[in-house]
């Protein structure tokens, strides 16, 4: 694989791309502009992905690496370089990908946007301190470091605890019938009876009948005390005297936890302890010293509690009448104001700064970064983002153009892999690959100006964007269904959701709509799957079964995949040792699994890759030296099935494995589901890493497909057309609405309005994020919505009402 060495000219104003081969793009060469706003579409699978970040953003990764780094340089050569002849003019890139690895549970919305920094050092130089107090540096006012966390519960906020109901889940069983639960089992929890029953308490009375201050003592006590048991004699084996030492349900799990290295055992552990705020701190998670300082008469926890608009309000206050910081208060403020700007400007003004990462979607934590960006003042680089629009009301995406515009002017290039038509239509450059996923893409099928994509045949792209198919006609064509019953829900309380009462009806299909963080996703995953959850048990409740599809991945590491997650692999994995060769052999079924010793080769330990860790930088995988990928040891190898050995099924996919497997119902039926969704170019062994948010949720929703119930079910599902090009919308809304049509009952969060045009029934949240929403502002038909103009949702409707 060469580069090619040709002295790169300044005045060339295109990147130029030759022979690009990464996943399935077919040998790709393209021109693009720099210093302009260009946008990838095709639909899912297409291979715009592989293009935008598989090849350019991975070249210009590397070049930085080899730039920066001699010892870079040896594990560029490990990860390998992507497989593209040349890339030329390209200046370094800043990657922002929705499907990164999730950031832990100590970072959040302040340590992503780096705004902590700037408000830990207001307070260490501006705040107002105890009098004779010393000024604190600004890590004292961090909880991640030693000198600011609470020294309770180490900054977390939180401490586990164990409870009485939860060591002891059954009060009328006695302690020699294993009242305890949280206690060893086998020999060692008999230990601890038998220790009890000479401390003289009674083992065989119900834990209920024990005096509170004897259950308080044998659950909690920090006291060890050492006695001499004497067994009961077995005629078969004589047992001596031991001596036994003493230790509280409270203390072994509290012990467990912390020190065992069994993942087992620690998970164990967890069950009997909950979470509870920390009672030295609040769970505020900082020491005494930090939460002395104030600044506008308010610690820094409160500050970092306030939604970021009421944040800026203190701010700007600051400014008319300055404190005793003066001056160094004042410019600090304003230095804060301005980073605050653009993270409320993207609309996520409702945020705190002390909300946790894992608790904010993918698009969130984009718009994060895409914030912090903008206030980076970078230029002369090149921003690849991905789907920036994922999770946008369209009242906010006219904001996110307005930010690209802002990005674009500064002197950079910007490319973004997008399926929202209105950011398709505000590029001044596409590239189109196609024309459909997988193995029949690949192709860039146009790259210019946005108004001549017109002319291409075989772009779904133009068709949609031109509005030539009558795709929006569909929605507005179908009757309206009526509800077979509702899910009512009163005075609601959760996140910013205050004394809500909705209705949801049954039997149909309900888009709940609103700007970001107006409460979509509390109300229906938080509060009405719960609701849902936990009724079901109720035999008079209409719904019988409760089916939840988010977009968390399928699984964290290359060993979880397609054939995994759905059963498929077990079916596949029986056809193998039913093979001459392997029966044969004697194997069974884990000799063809990659995730146990046996079959498996052994270098990777059949991940097919091994990790290639990087000083500073997120592990990376890289094709393993031994298998080559495969996966399997020779010898597993060497079994065929039907001529193909086990590797080679895992490599097809699923359209081809559909054909290959037409006799074999059990697999039939499962690969049939994944392809009515659209799903028929992944491979069958893709591994759950490179699957994007959307593809696992229609993984998800395939899955559940193919065990299709009779009994009444309710979906649930949040913002599923996310990640889908309006092509691959229509597949999966001809499955949702196939579900209606059953006898089910789907509701989805959603944003994209044609998709909204085409429900039964809409509640419509706002009227805008954090504080400002919560409310139901309007619910009803899409036309009733659309005329109730109350909230941001209205107008877009009826216009899409309007195409239809």
């Amino acid at each position: 694989m060469h580069h090619s060495t040709a002295p790169e000219t300044h005045h060339d104003p295109f990147v130029r791309v030759r022979g690009a081969r990464e996943h399935n793009l077919r040998g790709v060469d393209v021109d693009i502009p720099r210093d302009a706003l260009t946008v990838f579409t095709g639909v899912s699978g297409s291979g715009k992905s592989s293009l935008a970040f598989g090849t350019l953003y991975a070249e210009a990764q590397r070049r930085y690496f080899e730039s920066v780094a001699p010892y870079a340089r040896r594990l560029i050569h490990q990860i390998g370089a992507p497989k593209v002849d040349s890339v030329t003019g390209l200046p370094p890139a800043v990657s922002l990908e929705q499907r990164r690895s999730s950031p832990g549970s100590r970072s959040s919305v302040g340590t992503v946007t780096l705004l902590s920094n700037s408000l830990r050092m207001l307070y260490s130089r501006a705040g107002t301190y105890p009098p004779g107090a010393e000024r604190l540096d600004s890590d004292a006012f961090s909880p991640n470091t030693a000198a600011g966390a609470c020294p309770s519960c180490h900054g977390l906020g939180s401490i586990h605890r164990t409870s009485e109901e939860l060591l002891v889940p059954d009060q009328e069983l006695s302690i020699r019938q294993g009242a305890i639960a949280a206690w060893p089992g086998a020999w060692q929890g008999k230990n601890l009876r038998d220790v009890l029953e000479v401390l003289g308490y009674d083992v065989d009375a119900p834990w209920r009948e024990l005096a509170a201050k004897d259950r308080e003592w044998i659950l909690f006590t920090d006291e060890q005390p050492v006695v001499t048991v004497h067994p009961v004699r077995d005629a078969d084996r004589i047992q001596r005297p031991y001596q036994g030492t003493y230790m509280s349900a409270h203390r072994y799990v509290m012990r467990t936890f912390s020190d065992s290295k069994s993942a087992t055992l620690r998970a164990r552990a967890e069950r009997f302890l909950t979470d509870s705020p920390c009672p030295a701190c609040e769970g505020r998670r900082l020491g005494p010293a930090a939460l002395a300082v104030t600044f506008a008469g308010r610690t820094i926890a409160e500050l970092a509690a306030l939604p970021l608009t009421a944040l800026d309000a203190v701010l700007a206050s600051v400014r008319e009448n300055a404190p005793a910081g003066g001056e160094a208060a004042r410019v600090l403020a304003e230095d804060l104001r301005s980073r605050i700007g653009p993270v409320m400007e993207l609309g996520l003004g409702y945020l705190s700064l002390d909300r946790t990462a894992p608790t904010l979607s993918a698009g969130e934590l984009q718009r994060l970064r895409l914030a912090t960006q903008l206030r980076s003042g970078l230029f002369g680089v090149v921003y690849v983002l991905d789907e920036p629009s994922a999770g946008l009301h369209p009242a906010d995406t006219e904001a996110l153009l307005g930010v690209l515009d802002r990005l674009k002017a500064a002197g950079n290039t910007v490319f973004v892999v997008e399926h929202h038509l209105d950011v398709v239509r505000h590029a001044d450059w596409l590239v189109d690959v196609g024309p459909l996923a997988g193995e029949h893409g690949g192709r860039v099928l146009y790259s210019g100006p946005p108004r001549e994509l017109a002319g291409v045949a075989e772009s779904a792209t133009a068709r949609h964007l031109f509005g030539s198919d009558g795709a929006e006609a569909e929605a507005g064509l179908r009757p309206v269904r009526a509800a077979s019953g509702s899910v009512r829900l009163t005075a609601v309380e959760r996140h910013n959701l205050r004394g809500v009462d909705a209705e949801f009806p049954l039997g149909v299909f309900t888009a709940v709509t609103g700007v970001s963080g107006s409460g979509k996703s509390t109300l229906v995953g938080q509060v009405l799957a719960r609701e849902v959850g936990e009724r079901i048990a109720d035999p008079g409740f209409p719904v019988r079964r409760l089916v939840e599809v988010d977009q968390k991945p399928i699984g964290r590491t290359p060993r979880s995949n397609l054939a995994t997650y759905t059963g498929l692999f077990d079916v596949v994995r029986k056809l193998f040792t039913q093979a001459p060769q392997a029966r044969a052999r004697g194997w069974k079924a884990g000799r063809f699994s990659f995730n146990v010793p046996g079959g498996r080769c052994e270098t990777c330990q059949g991940e097919g890759f091994v990790s290639v860790e990087l000083l500073f930088l997120p592990s990376t995988y890289a094709p393993c030296p031994q298998c080559a990928g495969a996966r399997y040891n020779t010898e597993t190898l060497d079994v065929r099935y039907e001529g193909l050995n086990i590797a080679e099924v895992l490599g097809l996919t699923v359209e081809s494995a559909a054909a290959f497997f037409a006799q074999v119902p059990a697999a039939a039926r499962s690969l049939r589901a994944l392809e009515d969704i659209g799903l028929g170019y992944l491979r069958l062994g893709q591994p759950a890493t490179e699957l994007s948010g959307g593809e696992a949720q229609r993984i998800k929703l395939a899955t559940e497909l193919q065990r299709l119930r009779r009994d009444h079910t309710l979906y649930v599902l949040d913002e599923p057309t996310t990640g889908l090009h309006p092509a691959d919308v229509r597949v999966l809304l001809r499955q949702l609405h196939g579900l209606v049509d059953a006898g089910h009952s789907v509701v989805v969060v959603e944003h994209d309005m044609e998709v909204v045009a085409g429900a039964d029934w809409v509640i419509d949240l706002g009227p805008g994020g954090g504080t400002d929403g919560g409310r139901i502002v309007a619910a009803g038909t899409p036309a009733q919505v659309a005329a109730a103009g109350a909230g941001r949702t209205a107008g877009y409707l009826a216009r899409a009402l309007g195409r239809a």
